[in-house]
């Protein structure tokens, strides 16, 4: 992991990134993220939901963070970039109500957005990797949430909204908030008050948010000493964490830095929530035209050659 952030900062968040565009004309704000207990809201998005609030706690965290540890050169499987994707292509995201796209699809509509808008191309790998962390599924279990074996396979810890364990669940800022009383946690006084086991303002990192796809994958590329900048490792760490970056949860738990880096987060969901589009897919030759651009940044970042997952 590269601690110099300076390439990074030579391109600073426009004034206007809540207001972006995407190129993904052909839908608009209201028909993405819609989240609601009823016939136009998937039932396998309600149930998945309703499992991540249920199992996912501060115990569950920390068990899946000495699973998935890199510690001492530990890794799961070696394998390129290309291998992984390869892995993926059959993955459907259970918990997504916007697209029923095949991952590796989406992730190069991502990349493909931020190209054409122009933006680094450290921003462009971002986008292609960012959702690779599901990756996980080749050694989950239906128990741990990391099914993606099964057409209706248990996947409440690769994907989804994610928030912040070990203190109370904010229910103005979750979708489903009325699921927040099956979280184990949320009876248990150490666990269930504002500040639950964190300090005030102690900052973005003391924080551990549901583990999933975002947080093996920010742990990968650091076991892998990319040189990703810190803000591309802050999208791919905190993508998911809609309550924190959209609702506006947490910030007695922000230092002043971290409003900032929310800022960078918000400018890549722009690209991760409105390419998913189904009329905007790169299958076949496009993809095959595409693919070297990618992997010469993949050289460039450190991510060539086989890497420890």
């Amino acid at each position: 992991m590269s601690s110099d952030s300076d390439v990074a900062m030579t391109f600073t968040p426009p004034s206007n990134y809540k207001e972006i565009q995407t190129n993904a004309a052909t839908k608009t704000l209201e028909d993405f993220r819609t989240y609601t207990q009823d016939e136009e809201t998937p039932a396998r998005v309600v149930e998945h939901y309703r499992d991540m609030r249920r199992y996912q706690t501060l115990e569950f965290y920390e068990r899946m963070e000495r699973k998935y540890s890199f510690a001492d050169g530990t890794y799961r499987k070696l394998m390129t970039i290309e291998e992984a994707f390869a892995e993926l292509e059959n993955y459907i995201d259970a918990s997504d109500p916007d697209m029923d796209l095949p991952n590796i699809l989406h992730l190069l509509q991502t990349a493909e957005g931020i190209r054409k808008a122009n933006h680094p191309d450290w921003l462009q790998l971002t986008g292609l990797l960012h959702d690779m962390g599901k990756i996980m599924f080749l050694w989950g279990t239906g128990e741990d949430g990391q099914d993606g074996y099964s057409p209706n396979g248990k996947q409440w810890a690769l994907g989804g909204d994610t928030f912040v364990v070990g203190c109370r669940i904010p229910s103005e800022a979750v979708v489903f908030p009325q699921f927040n009383d099956l979280n184990p946690d949320m009876h248990d006084e150490k666990f269930n008050t504002k500040y639950g086991i964190y300090k005030p303002h102690c900052g973005l990192d003391a924080l551990k948010f549901a583990w999933g796809h975002d947080e093996y994958m920010y742990r990968m590329l650091v076991a892998n000493n990319t040189k990703l900048p810190r803000e591309a490792l802050d999208m791919i760490r905190y993508h998911s964490a809609y309550p924190w970056h959209d609702k506006g949860a947490y910030t007695h738990l922000m230092k002043e830095e971290d409003y900032e880096r929310m800022q960078w987060v918000q400018l890549f969901n722009k690209f991760d929530l409105y390419t998913k589009d189904g009329d905007n897919e790169l299958r076949g030759d496009k993809m095959k035209e595409i693919w070297p651009y990618y992997k010469e940044l993949l050289e460039k970042y450190g991510l060539g050659g086989k890497l420890k997952w």
